[in-house]
């Protein structure tokens, strides 16, 4: 049902009622002081006074000169001043704001106490009262500043983190808008060494180093993940969906009281934290069965296990011969992505009589993965998430570089550096973002170009060039018509330091050096040219899948992970759904003529908080490996296992493209080898053979696997060859499709997919959803 169109429930329209009397609040969230949260709270003020809205501040942190030129003409309301520990407290003059009566009002520093005379205890209480009061406030806030979350931050960090007074955690979901503003490391350390960031109480200077930083900026975008999934689901539920989003990974662990059910609920654990997903423990129980004294024994060690490891476990009692339609439906209801079991210990014929709960999960659900552990898990049991090793050679700070790593090291200093403003969808504000850090490059007497700009006509973005410098685009006759491109050769002949190019995804016409643009950066990098560069998240190759489940679009314009993994900085512009839509409206991304079709496809409220949903929890993931990363490059971890290896079987269906993209972010996950493995047989003939296989094998070298071809004499054979790679590879993990055959089907003719499950109960099996 079109939400435009749906009824709303009596509980819908008091709180629109009371909404309609009331300001509205707006926090823009920071990983930790100095991230530019003052800054933009300014910038967003003078905006919207721009636009005709009565704006004034009510207080602004005076420490950082450069935020303090924001402040431009609005008008400051005075503050209330009081000293403690030799240091100017300010509070709010709520009398003076309520005599002015502006319709907004911004509110530096939401974690704050108030004076103990004062009207309110604190901040917080005075923005609640303004806000009641009919004016709008627009305030700022540190990820640490929330009360659960500080306590998160500091056992991460291992320090006390010196914070006044902490706001509740529901503080984010009871504001009308957040907005992240994420700065990378790299970004605040340059701060710092400018002088642009003061010494705060709760982190002093020595607190600002890559580690603690990268480690807040991981923790606000999984933080506020965590609050877009909870409207995501709210949203969901009003408009009667059920099932996985495609937005994020949730784990179900299904165990019987037995003593390997602590060994999958582990193994979940590793799958989840790999897959930044959430974990689920299950045991269906027959509704006759009563539990042995071994089996209570077994079922209380498991809770143990499931609140150590801050799972949550439930156990549902219903009939024997429906608990796999139980699992599914319990799946369904959770929103699982991914299921996990044993291998089956029925013999083929039991498995042909009665069928396995495995196979009857796999036929009654055709949206969530099934996930089958291997036997053997004393040999295996670990390898899910990689050991740590020393590496002796880098513990040594005089050792003699090699030539080939000295080549490197020489590579890499004459490449140019290259950053990536990522949104979850188009309008978010990449190129303004990108435009204004290029004219502030520009201030600091840096040679800063326009390779490319695409401004789609949004005057706020065509502001934003100002004076920089905007080279020419050559002209490329294709089909009789002349189109323009960017001119790679006039980039790096005019050698800048640093070019701007917009939209990364975008395929070249036909006739040029490159058939991406992402390759073009490649050769603008290689130059020894800085490049910054934008994005949407529904471009990345191996979340084509995920983008297709949440709006219905398939995507054409894709990047390879692999770029992203090779930018310096990349950078999330974020803004709420409701913003975009409203921008949408006001017709500043499209032109109106496509506002309204735009509005109910792509643009619906559903698909935007998803996208955003995806995109907070994939820079989170980012940031993750990149941390890690750099942590085994100093020697503070030892170097990634290389015996995890992962084998996809495709063949010539319609799916094999999402089991490859699938394959290859667990193995990105994993930091494991991975192949692609095509067993033809005489008897598959399709017409178009060669142009699926020639995509199949372009698509995984892209993302950087391994396809192997193989060819045997029957269909018969296929298995016996899939079975000798998986030993020769020595593979640990195997991703299939669902079978596409009927019960009878695979009774009378057998299944790859049920014979795989028999005879490799020593590996873990991945069946990906239909």
């Amino acid at each position: 049902m079109s939400e435009q169109f749906r009824r709303k429930t009596p509980g819908e329209i008091l709180e629109s009622i009371s909404n309609i009397k009331r300001g509205r609040l707006k926090i823009i969230l920071g990983a930790v002081s100095g991230s530019g949260k003052t800054y933009h709270m300014l910038l967003e003020g003078n905006e919207l006074k721009e636009r005709g809205i009565d704006v004034v501040v009510g207080v602004v942190n005076k420490s950082c000169s450069g935020t303090l030129k924001q402040l431009g003409s609005l008008e400051l309301i005075p503050t209330i001043e009081w000293e403690q520990n030799g240091h100017i407290e300010q509070d709010i003059d709520l009398e003076k704001i309520y005599k002015r009566n502006p319709e907004v009002v911004l509110i530096d520093r939401l974690a704050h106490k108030n004076h103990i005379h004062a009207k309110n205890a604190t901040r917080l209480d005075d923005v609640k009262e303004l806000i009641n009061n009919e004016i709008s406030v627009i305030t700022t806030l540190n990820i640490y500043e929330l009360k659960g979350v500080k306590k998160v931050a500091e056992q991460l960090l291992n320090v006390s983190l010196h914070v006044e007074v902490t706001l509740p955690e529901d503080t984010l979901t009871k504001a009308d808008e957040v907005r992240l503003l994420d700065v990378t490391p790299e970004a605040i350390l340059k701060r710092l060494q400018k002088g642009e960031i003061s010494e705060q109480d709760e982190c002093p200077l020595q607190f600002y180093n890559n580690g603690n930083l990268a480690t807040l900026r991981e923790l606000s975008l999984r933080f506020l993940a965590e609050e877009v999934e909870v409207d995501l689901t709210e949203h969901r539920e009003q408009e009667g969906l059920m099932g996985p989003s495609g937005a994020t990974e949730r784990i179900l662990v299904c165990v019987q009281y037995h003593w390997n059910g602590s060994i999958l609920i582990r193994r979940g654990d590793q799958i989840a934290k790999r897959l930044g997903g959430e974990f689920l423990i299950a045991s269906f129980i027959p509704l006759a069965k009563k539990l042995s004294k071994e089996e209570e024994i077994f079922k209380s060690s498991m809770q143990k296990l499931v609140n150590k490891l801050n799972g949550r476990f439930f156990e549902i009692i219903m009939n024997g011969d429906e608990i796999a339609e139980g699992i599914v439906v319990f799946s369904m209801q959770h929103r699982i992505t991914r299921i996990i079991l044993g291998h089956s210990k029925k013999s083929v014929w039991e498995e042909a009589v009665n069928g396995s709960i495995v196979n009857k999960i796999m036929r009654k659900s055709k949206s969530i993965d099934v996930y089958i552990m291997a036997d053997l898990v004393k040999a295996f049991g670990e390898r899910t998430i990689p050991a740590i090793k020393k590496d002796k050679k880098k513990g040594n700070p005089y050792r003699r570089l090699s030539n080939d790593e000295m080549r490197d090291k020489v590579e890499r200093v004459k490449k140019g550096t290259f950053k990536i403003f990522i949104g979850a969808a188009p309008g978010v504000g990449k190129t303004y973002t990108m435009l204004r850090e290029a004219n502030q490059l520009k201030e600091n007497e840096m040679d800063v170009v326009i390779g490319l700009l695409e401004a789609h006509g949004r005057k706020e973005t065509i502001a934003q060039v100002g004076n920089l410098e905007i080279l020419p685009k050559k002209r490329i006759r294709y089909k009789n018509v002349l189109l323009e491109e960017m001119d790679l050769d006039a980039i790096i002949s005019r050698n800048p330091e640093v070019v701007l190019i917009d939209e990364l995804a975008h395929t070249n016409v036909p006739g040029n050096k490159n058939h991406k643009r992402y390759q073009d950066v490649m050769d603008i990098l290689d130059a020894g040219i800085s490049v910054i560069s934008t994005m949407n998240i529904q471009h990345i190759e191996s979340l084509k899948d995920s983008v297709k489940q949440i709006t219905g679009v398939s995507v054409r314009e894709t990047v390879p992970d692999s770029i992203l993994q090779l930018s310096d900085e990349l950078e999330l512009i974020d803004i709420s759904p409701n913003a975009l839509r409203k921008r949408m409206e006001e017709g500043n991304i499209y032109a109106m003529d496509k506002v309204e079709q735009s509005l109910s496809h792509f643009f619906k409220t559903q698909n935007l908080i998803a996208l955003r949903e995806l995109v907070l929890r994939e820079l989170a993931d980012d940031v993750d490996d990149r941390l890690e990363s750099k942590k085994r490059k100093e020697g503070v971890r030892g170097p990634w296992r290389k015996d995890e290896v992962i084998f996809v079987c495709v063949n010539l269906r319609a799916d094999s493209e999402r089991l490859i993209r699938r394959g290859f972010r667990i193995a990105y996950r994993l930091k494991a080898e991975w192949y692609v493995i095509f067993v033809k047989h005489p008897n598959e003939r399709q017409t178009d053979e060669k142009l699926i296989l020639d995509k199949l094998i372009s698509l995984t070298h892209r993302l950087g696997g391994t396809f192997e071809l193989y060819t045997t004499r029957d269909r018969r054979s296929v298995f016996k060859e899939i079975k000798k790679q998986l030993q020769t590879k020595k593979a640990t993990q195997i991703i299939l499709g669902q079978s596409a055959r009927t019960r009878w089907q695979e009774i009378v003719g057998g299944s790859i997919v049920a014979r795989l499950l028999r005879e490799v109960r020593h590996l873990d099996v991945l069946i990906v959803a239909d």
